[in-house]
C-alpha cells in the first residue's frame, strides 16, 4: 500500500504488483486536499476519500482503506509465520470490533487458500488448507451478567459465524468456570467465591483475564487447535504498555506486546498488531459486520482508568498510540516470542522430568505465592497469611499447575 512520503507513520503496507505512485500525482492529490475540492484517495488516485475523522487519517477510499487494513494483518501473519497450511487456528471471539474483523480476515484467508486448493491439480495438492474454529467464553458467571442480555449476545454470535461461507467453522462457547476440573458440579460457585476474595478492583479484573487465557487453551487442547488467535490491536496494546508499567509488571512487558506468545501450551498470535481500535470499527461499518458486545459499566480499576487516558490522548494526536507500541517494541523480545520449532519439543518434557525429583517441602499455597509476580502478590492474594491457604482451595487446577510448572523453570531473565 502507497504511503504518502517518508514520514508515514500508518504501517501501510505496497502490494507487490502495484507500481509506484508518481511524484506530481501525489502533490496534486495532497493539493486538491488542501483546497477542499477534488480530493482524491492517495493511493488509486480515483475514488474519494473516506471521511478523515471516520479513519486514522482520511486519505483512503473505501476499497483502498480495506486492501490497506488486510495488507497490515497478512504482513504480520506471513512476516511471524503465525499460520501455515497444516494448522488448526482458534479465534478467539468476543463479538466486538477487534475480534470480527479478525474473524474476518481468517475467513478470508482460508477461504481463498481453499479456492487455490480446489483449482489446483490433484497432483498439486501437497498443501492442506488450514482450519478455523470460534471460541467464546461466557463470563456471565463472574460479571453477573442478566440472562437476558447473554442470550442476546449468545444469538448474534451464532448468526455471525454461521453466516460465514465454507468452509464450515466450528463455534465453541464455553463457560469461564469450565477451568475447573470436569464434572465439578460447584464450579461456578467456586469461581464466584474465588473473586469474592479478591477484593482490588484490578487485582479481580486481570485475574479473570487469565482464568479467560486458561479456559481458551483448554478449548484449544481438547479439540486439537495449535493457535490461538487474538484480536488484540495497537490502541488495546498501547493501553497495556502503560498499564503494566503502572502495575509494576514493567519485567514481563517485552514478552506482552510481541506478534507471537508461545509461553503458553497452545501459542498466541496478534494478527492485528499495527491495526489501530477506530480502523477496526471503521470497517465494521463500511462493510457491515455485526458486533454484539455486553454494556460494560463504570470500572475504577487501573486498566480502565490507563484505557481512558490513552483514547483521550489519541483524540489529541492520532499517532500517540502508534508511538506508544513503537517504543516499547524497542525492547528485545524472549525466545518464546516466536513459533516454537517441532524438534524442540522434546526439551522441555526433558527438563520437567529432571526437576521433577528436585521439588522442596513446600506447602502447596508457598509454591503458588512464589510464582506470582509483585503486582499479584499485591491486588490478588490476600493479605491475611491465614486467609492464603483457603484462597488457594478456590483455584482451578490449571492454574495451579501452571505455576507448579513455572517455578520449576529459570525466569530470572524476565526480571
Amino acid at each position: 500500500m502507497a504511503c504518502n512520503g517518508a514520514s508515514c507513520q500508518s504501517n501501510c503496507y505496497r502490494d507487490e504488483d502495484e507500481p509506484s505512485a508518481k511524484p506530481d500525482d501525489v502533490r496534486s492529490a495532497a493539493a486538491a486536499a488542501d483546497e477542499g475540492t477534488g480530493a482524491v484517495c492517495v493511493k488509486c488516485k480515483a475514488n474519494e476519500p473516506i471521511a478523515a475523522a471516520a479513519a486514522a487519517d482520511g486519505r483512503f477510499c473505501a476499497d483502498c482503506f480495506r486492501s490497506n487494513l488486510f495488507g497490515k494483518f497478512r504482513h504480520a501473519v506471513a512476516s511471524n509465520a503465525m499460520i501455515s497450511p497444516a494448522d488448526n487456528v482458534l479465534v478467539a471471539f468476543s463479538g466486538g470490533h477487534a475480534s470480527r474483523v479478525a474473524l474476518q480476515f481468517v475467513h478470508d484467508m482460508q477461504s481463498k487458500a481453499q479456492k487455490n486448493f480446489d483449482a489446483s491439480r490433484d497432483l498439486d495438492r501437497s498443501l492442506p488448507v488450514f482450519g478455523v474454529g470460534v471460541a467464546f467464553i461466557d463470563e456471565s458467571a463472574a460479571c453477573l451478567i442478566p440472562s437476558s442480555e447473554m442470550d442476546g449476545v449468545l444469538r448474534d454470535i451464532k448468526l455471525m459465524v454461521s453466516q460465514l461461507s465454507p468452509p464450515h467453522k466450528e463455534l465453541h462457547i464455553f463457560p469461564v468456570e469450565s477451568v475447573y476440573s470436569e464434572g465439578s458440579r460447584d464450579s461456578r460457585d467456586r469461581l464466584k467465591e474465588l473473586l469474592d476474595r479478591v477484593s482490588d478492583a484490578t487485582g479481580k479484573e486481570d485475574l479473570l483475564a487469565h482464568l479467560r487465557m486458561l479456559a481458551l487453551q483448554k478449548i484449544a487442547s481438547s479439540y486439537g487447535y495449535n493457535r490461538i488467535l487474538l484480536g488484540s490491536c495497537t490502541s488495546r496494546i498501547a493501553s497495556h504498555v502503560l498499564s503494566a508499567t503502572v502495575k509494576g509488571q514493567g519485567y514481563s512487558l517485552p514478552a506482552d506486546i510481541q506478534y507471537v506468545d508461545a509461553r503458553w501450551g497452545v501459542p498466541l498470535v496478534f494478527p492485528l498488531h499495527d491495526c489501530l481500535a477506530q480502523e477496526l470499527r471503521m470497517l465494521c461499518h463500511l462493510d457491515g459486520l455485526k458486533t454484539a458486545e455486553l454494556p460494560n459499566g463504570p470500572c475504577s480499576s487501573i486498566n480502565s482508568l490507563v484505557s481512558s487516558f490513552v483514547a483521550l490522548l489519541q483524540e489529541e494526536n492520532p499517532s500517540r498510540e502508534c508511538t506508544i507500541v513503537r517504543t516499547a517494541g524497542k525492547l528485545t523480545p524472549f525466545h518464546f516470542n516466536r513459533i516454537p520449532e517441532i524438534n524442540d519439543s522434546n526439551v522441555p518434557l526433558a527438563t520437567r522430568r529432571r526437576q521433577k525429583s528436585l521439588e522442596t517441602q513446600q506447602s502447596a499455597s508457598d509454591v503458588f505465592g512464589a510464582a506470582c509476580c509483585s503486582s499479584c502478590q499485591f491486588q490478588i492474594l490476600p493479605r491475611d497469611a491465614s486467609d492464603i491457604e483457603q484462597f488457594y482451595s478456590h483455584l482451578p487446577e490449571a492454574l495451579v499447575s501452571r505455576a507448579k510448572q513455572t517455578n520449576k523453570y529459570d525466569f530470572g531473565s524476565l526480571r
